[in-house]
């Protein structure tokens, strides 16, 4: 589906870290996606990417550098169409009124070299563009009201395969109580079965959640920074995890970023793809991009340099 792109005369963003990209996906829910979409291609669980409301992309730049061979990602937002109900109008009207696929579009291309699937539209439709069964990992962040929250549980359902795993945003937000009406529904009355949660997105799966709760805490185990608990809910264990301390996982490398030497310039962000080994850094290179203004890190470097000329 396809709509006409907004306001053409707006210049394009250029974001040059996925940092810059307007949004909200805080560092706990980075490293579980991280965990969630790599736990997936270790296992052997292949399937495509889906992901319901998109904003201006930070999530879906992230989730398309997780991408694999043959898999694809579809991306379904109403941007900048009309809604049909005047309940989700008001909704766009108040939170999403600078929203607009064209800006959507530049933030993904600055990382990426082609745009996922898009489907521009009510995220009801999502179900006549994306196979029954052939989801690994569905992102659902679209409307905040009840009815649509519940129905794209329902839709993802269908969607996703047997060992897929869905993530619902703001399900415990105070301004969202229906999408905690919908997602608890969801796991008392049609079969979803609670993985963890963080302060802003629940993960559950209509598969077995056992084996994901058992790599999830091995993982956790070994992790610096980020807290969990696990809690008893309905006779089943919910793993509860903070990352308040934690450091962020690698970012993909924007087409902007600066060219070394310049005040904005820091060492790579680089997600590996497949058969591919991310770029070493030393230790110094590390220390200076994480915490030194760039004249002291040209400076070291610089001193490092002439000493090796020296011998």
């Amino acid at each position: 589906m396809t709509a006409p792109l907004a306001d053409h005369r707006a210049p394009l963003p250029r974001p040059t870290r996925l940092s810059e990209v307007k949004g909200w996906f805080f560092t706990a829910d980075q490293l579980l996606f991280d965990f969630f979409l790599s736990h997936q291609r270790t296992a052997g669980h292949r399937g495509d990417l889906l992901e319901l409301g998109a904003y201006l992309g930070k999530s879906a730049i992230f989730l398309g550098a997780r991408l694999g061979d043959g898999e694809r990602f579809t991306v379904c937002d109403l941007f900048d169409s009309p809604a049909e109900d005047a309940s989700n109008t008001k909704e766009m009207a108040k939170s999403y009124a600078t929203l607009t696929r064209r800006a959507f579009e530049a933030n993904y291309l600055a990382f990426h070299d082609t745009l996922p699937d898009i489907v521009q539209g009510l995220s009801s439709r999502v179900r006549d563009h994306v196979a029954e069964g052939s989801v690994r990992f569905a992102h659902i962040d679209a409307s905040h009201l009840y009815e649509h929250v519940h129905g794209d549980i329902l839709a993802v359902r269908s969607l996703l395969t047997g060992t897929g795993v869905v993530v619902l945003d703001d399900f415990r937000a105070e301004h969202c109580p229906g999408v905690a009406a919908a997602t608890w529904q969801a796991v008392t009355n049609e079969g979803l079965r609670p993985v963890c949660i963080t302060g802003t997105k629940f993960y559950g799966t209509w598969g077995d959640p056992e084996p994901l709760r058992t790599a999830l805490l091995a993982w956790l185990a070994g992790r610096d920074g980020v807290w969990h608990e696990v809690q008893q809910v309905n006779g089943a264990p919910l793993i509860r995890i903070s990352a308040k301390d934690a450091r962020e996982p690698a970012h993909p490398v924007s087409r902007y970023r600066p060219a070394p030497g310049t005040r904005e310039a820091r060492a790579p962000e680089h997600v590996p793809g497949p058969g591919r080994r991310g770029r070493a850094r030393g230790p110094l290179r590390r220390l200076a991009a994480d915490w030194l203004p760039p004249a002291v890190t040209r400076a070291l470097v610089a001193a490092r340099r002439e000493r090796a000329a020296r011998r």
